[in-house]
């Protein structure tokens, strides 16, 4: 056990030292050589690319933080003189990062009254307490997490908590079946779902970039009927897919519902602030789900709930809750949003959409090679470049030009995009990953064969949803 825990801490500190010397050459060398290079294109053009390809490496490599990353790009769009102040930070005024903001004032609402874990143990209290039952809980447990909580990491690490309990009280360690399946489980459900409800700092930038890009309006309850049909496969070949690779060493596990009785009988009654936080969650997701028939823009209601929740008397949130909240992804949502703008305002986007996507073009002639074609490129995409925030904020802009320039609606063409950047084989491709993968109860191989076959199980899902389901929704 001491070699692995060693193997686990190791390995986070020899890739990033070589990613961060590779990528400290390239995010100086490519911008300055196209800068200087000779590129049939404007000058305004050729320097915005320069300028977006140090963003783009420097977010690859991750030699700086992202967010940090995003405001020196910004600076230096404005400060060379590239675009003007307004277009340059013109992300910060875009409602993208400030969805994502309120979202994280739900989180932290939940996570502080206490309301996400009482959910999780509920949950899988209620279906049962033998190894295949509550890795059910655990899928279903997740999903719910996912709208509580928008951020797959604070998800990995409340289910975690509950997962380590669990272990400890069947009597297993790292390594054994039950530990595999368990953790490769919530790992990769708290990686996933968050790609088919706008709940996550993935699909709200997806959902921004579309939205900013070609000025179609996403809403947020047709994001998750879009998805539903995938939500049901994917709780359903997900718990039976772990369930035949990883049997359990006993058939039947004692001690999984005493433990979540004896854990939910330490958080005690509900308190006044669970409930207020419920209370909120509740109005927050009523109002998200029928935005078809109000139109109150995401942002607008994600902020006001979280708003009210730090009212004295009313709410749950305070001044040091705010102080310690994390904005870092807010700044980077917002910068990521100013690059598009300002490659679109340059027209180096054009030149962009030509070199990575013309060869997409012949074979994107039909609804069944939009939903084949697209993800598994946005799917080898986002191998090489692991972040899937990243993933999008490059390839979205670009792609939403693409399906102009190609005369394709770009909806179907952005859902299908950004849904696939929860497709995952290596840990790398995620802070999530890297989160679950750090328990040490899993190895890579587990989440390679788990996300494989789960990533052709979305493909073929597509394969329905883009033909034939979508158009009855409205989605063509």
């Amino acid at each position: 056990m001491g070699t692995r825990e060693q193997t686990v801490r190791a390995a986070p500190l020899a890739v990033p030292s070589t990613r961060k010397l590779i990528g400290g050459v390239l995010t100086i060398a490519v911008p300055v050589g196209l800068w200087f290079s000779p590129l049939p294109l404007a000058i305004n053009s050729r320097h915005a690319l320069a300028v977006a390809s140090f963003m783009i490496i420097a977010w690859i490599t991750e030699v700086l933080p992202h967010a940090l990353t995003g405001l020196a790009g910004c600076y230096l769009f404005w400060v060379l003189k590239i675009v003007n102040f307004e277009t340059a930070f013109s992300g910060f005024a875009d409602e993208t990062p400030w969805f994502l903001f309120g979202a994280a004032l739900i989180g932290s609402m939940a996570s502080k009254s206490g309301l996400a874990r009482r959910l999780a143990y509920l949950v899988m209290r209620r279906v049962g307490g033998d190894y295949s039952h509550l890795l059910l809980g655990l899928i279903f447990s997740s999903l719910l997490l996912t709208l509580l909580v928008p951020s797959g990491i604070a998800c990995v690490v409340i289910m975690a908590a509950v997962a380590v309990g669990l272990m400890d009280v069947f009597g297993l360690c790292r390594g054994s079946n039950v530990g595999r399946g368990i953790f490769v489980t919530l790992t990769y459900t708290a990686g996933i779902f968050d790609k088919m409800v706008i709940a996550g700092a993935a699909s709200i930038l997806g959902r921004g970039l579309i939205q900013k890009m070609t000025g179609v309006e996403v809403y947020w309850s047709q994001w998750l009927l879009a998805f539903l049909p995938c939500v049901v496969v994917t709780v359903l070949v997900i718990w039976r897919l772990v369930v035949w690779l990883y049997p359990p060493e006993q058939e039947a596990l004692k001690g999984g519902v005493e433990f979540l009785e004896d854990s939910l009988a330490k958080m005690g009654p509900w308190t006044r602030m669970e409930e207020h936080a419920l209370l909120l969650m509740c109005l927050a997701v009523a109002l998200w789900a029928t935005d078809l028939i109000h139109h109150i823009p995401p942002a607008v209601i994600g902020i006001g709930v979280g708003l009210l929740a730090g009212v004295p008397g009313v709410g749950i949130l305070d001044l040091e809750d705010l102080k310690h909240l994390n904005y870092l992804p807010v700044f980077f949502t917002a910068t990521a949003i100013s690059m598009g703008e300002v490659l679109l305002r340059t027209n180096a986007l054009s030149s962009m959409t030509e070199v990575m996507f013309a060869w997409m073009r012949p074979w994107v002639t039909n609804v069944f090679s939009m939903a084949l074609v697209p993800y598994w490129t946005a799917f080898v995409y986002h191998i090489f470049l692991g972040n899937e925030i990243s993933m999008l904020a490059t390839s979205v802009p670009p792609l939403m030009n693409f399906a102009k320039m190609a005369g394709i609606h770009p909806l179907p063409l952005g859902l299908v995009w950004a849904f696939a950047a929860g497709g995952k084989i290596f840990v790398y491709q995620s802070g999530v990953m890297v989160t679950g993968y750090s328990y040490g109860y899993f190895e890579a191989k587990d989440l390679l064969r788990v996300g494989f076959v789960l990533t052709v199980v979305e493909s073929l899902v597509l394969l329905f949803l883009v033909p034939f389901y979508w158009p009855l929704i409205g989605i063509r």
